[in-house]
């Protein structure tokens, strides 16, 4: 008997509750059917009382480096990843993941980028737990290079990149680089798949970081991605609220949201530090939705009805514009002299059922506009014929 089924029949005795599972794995090694055991093992390493303990360790140095060669790669780095996160010492799991690589590349296969990629982005987020980000980045950043030279690349590893990319961003506190690498990361996620717990924490700090974030104008995306419902009946569920006053640039539903939810604001250092910034993203917003709310052929647009509705004075109106002209999300010319802004092109926005309604409720009017015109032209059109 193999060692490997030798290791199976000692658990098998010693853990009788999974009898059944130690049977099943050890029937599909011995007839050699290496892609039904690794379906089987997938199932086996999730359940939670393998979970607990060494156990995945002892399986994978008893029973999978075995075979570990015969069976997909890409599996062979799930497994790999899984059993990693269950040793104590940091460095001892990224021994064990180094070795790992070693025999992907031993193997000489086709297509090993794959799953040594996504070993090293396991590597790449204990470097930064251990407080290594720059280690973390160069990693990263090789990630990056092998992913962008291949192509039909399994979810599973772009989503491993995209996620560390997120985790180093937010170390950083680099907002707007987090929010991307997090919305990525989600686009190659099934999010019924991910804890409620997870989803939480995920869309609050999206949520933090859309607000934050350097030339983060567009909320649409954010607020009609499934992951922000989880929000919902939270106690963080007035970041929500706020995310839906700034979509819309309603400046007056902000101020009110930040005198309800005041002690919830001031608990986040960041929003507290970076006041002044969300007025002004805020204002920005504001303006988009002013500018979209009127009809393409009405882009010229007083700067006082800008003032009215930002509460700013008109030289900080003419500021708002600057800025907004210079990140490209608006095009235009300012007349300082008419005191009015013609606003030539607006960003595209994901938009809200709100907006929808309006645009909707601006091509009925149209449409009107049209049949009117075809109704008259029609009526005049036998007098048109007679004077020909």
């Amino acid at each position: 008997m193999s060692g490997a089924l030798q290791y199976l029949e000692l658990q098998r005795n010693e853990r009788p509750e999974l009898a059944e599972w130690y049977d099943a794995l050890a029937d599909l090694y011995e007839r050699k059917l290496w892609h039904q055991l690794t379906l089987k093992l997938e199932k086996f390493v999730a359940l939670p009382v393998v979970q607990a303990g060494d156990a995945l360790i002892q399986l994978y140095h008893n029973f999978i480096s075995d075979f570990e060669t015969k069976i997909n790669l890409l599996k062979l780095a799930h497994f790999a990843v899984v059993v990693s996160q269950k040793y104590a010492e940091k460095e001892a799991a990224i021994s064990y993941l180094e070795g790992i690589i070693e025999k992907l590349h031993a193997t000489r296969q086709t297509r090993i980028e794959e799953p040594i990629v996504y070993v090293k982005m396991q590597i790449a987020a204990i470097k930064l737990e251990m407080g290594a980000p720059k280690e973390c980045k160069k990693l990263l950043d090789e990630g990056k290079t092998t992913l962008d030279s291949m192509t039909d690349i399994d979810p599973s590893v772009h989503a491993s990149f995209y996620w560390i990319s997120s985790q180093y961003h937010k170390c950083c506190q680099e907002f707007a680089e987090f929010y991307k690498s997090a919305l990525l990361y989600l686009a190659y996620m099934q999010v019924e798949s991910l804890s409620e717990i997870f989803k939480l924490d995920l869309a609050f700090d999206l949520s933090l970081s859309a607000l934050l974030g350097d030339n983060v104008y567009n909320f649409g995306e954010l607020l009609a991605h499934p992951i922000i419902k989880s929000l919902l009946g939270t106690k963080a569920e007035w970041i929500y609220h706020i995310l839906q006053a700034f979509n819309t640039g309603n400046l007056a539903r902000y101020q009110e949201l930040c005198k309800v939810y005041n002690s919830a604001l001031n608990a986040q250092p960041a929003l507290v530090a970076n006041e002044e910034k969300l007025l002004e993203k805020i204002n920005i917003l504001c303006l988009m939705e002013i500018i979209f709310s009127r009809p393409s052929e009405d882009r010229t647009i007083p700067l006082k009805i800008i003032a009215d509705r930002t509460k700013l004075a008109i030289e900080d109106v003419e500021h708002l514009l600057m800025k907004s002209l210079s990140v490209r999300l608006i095009e235009g010319i300012i007349d300082e002299v008419e005191g009015r802004v013609h606003v030539s092109w607006v960003q595209p926005r994901v938009l809200g059922v709100p907006q929808i309604q309006s645009l909707r409720d601006r091509l009925d009017n149209w449409v009107s506009k049209v049949r009117t015109a075809l109704i008259s032209v029609e009526s005049e059109l036998p007098d048109l014929v007679a004077f020909s």
